[in-house]
């Protein structure tokens, strides 16, 4: 059975990143496990066209954080507010200076070598009090393997980055919220945070406009942002009103 709209927003988290970032790591320092899903249009709409991106979200132990401002901007279709907008990008940075403060171990899983190493050496250089559980990157054929050793590995923070629904789906298959660690997809989180990639200027992610830097600098995506984004704010008002 499929979910509805207003059922992936009624999980959606409504705090801001202060609170959130707190709680997430009073879960690691606890032992609890997290799945945690940094939504954007794109991921509601392939739960609405998959059982099993769908089963993912509406899991009760899956934490829904808003991610794209057309999440934030269909929320006011059902009524809903939120605090603020919660980058998956900007979760990680605050993972990782709380790793590297409180000695925590992390796995990176994702992304392609030469992204990943340059991931590495950065989290070597800048955050040393990390112990890094390992790292493969995104191009192995058998993902369910490594995985299966990433959770027998137990790390405390499992950033997976192979794009959605991949990421989704095998974390979805593989967490147990009863054994610690935190695992996140992160998407193309491992460009910026390698450095290889740069972020969106002030301007843009201030005015939630990172979307249309991305299309102005890769117009490729533009086909991407209409089959997500823009449908999917017609598929909430068609929700909405019943039809």
């Amino acid at each position: 059975m499929i979910g509805s709209m207003e059922q992936y927003y009624n999980k959606i988290y409504r705090g801001g990143m202060k609170t959130l970032v707190r709680e997430l790591t009073a879960r690691i320092d606890s032992g609890r496990g997290s799945f945690v899903v940094t939504a954007n249009p794109e991921i509601f709409m392939m739960g609405k066209n998959y059982a099993e991106m769908n089963e993912a979200l509406l899991d009760e132990n899956t934490l829904i954080v808003p991610d794209g401002i057309g999440v934030i901007k269909g929320g006011g279709t059902f009524g809903i507010k939120f605090k603020e907008r919660i980058p998956g990008v900007e979760i990680c940075g605050e993972l990782l200076r709380y790793a590297d403060r409180k000695h925590r171990s992390v796995y990176l899983f994702g992304a392609e070598q030469s992204v990943l190493e340059a991931l590495v050496s950065r989290i070597q250089r800048e955050y040393p009090g990390i112990e890094l559980a390992g790292f493969t990157n995104g191009y192995v054929k058998d993902k369910d393997e490594i995985f299966q050793k990433i959770t027998e590995l137990e790390p405390d923070i499992v950033l997976v980055a192979l794009g959605t629904p991949v990421q989704e789906l095998l974390i979805h298959r593989f967490y147990r919220p009863d054994r610690p660690g935190l695992y996140m997809g992160v998407g193309g989180s491992f460009d910026i945070l390698s450095g290889l990639k740069k972020r969106a200027p002030a301007f843009f992610i201030k005015c939630n406009l990172e979307w249309l830097y991305r299309i102005v600098r890769e117009p490729k995506r533009l086909k991407r942002f209409w089959n997500s984004n823009v449908k999917f704010l017609f598929e909430v008002r068609k929700e909405k009103n019943g039809h």
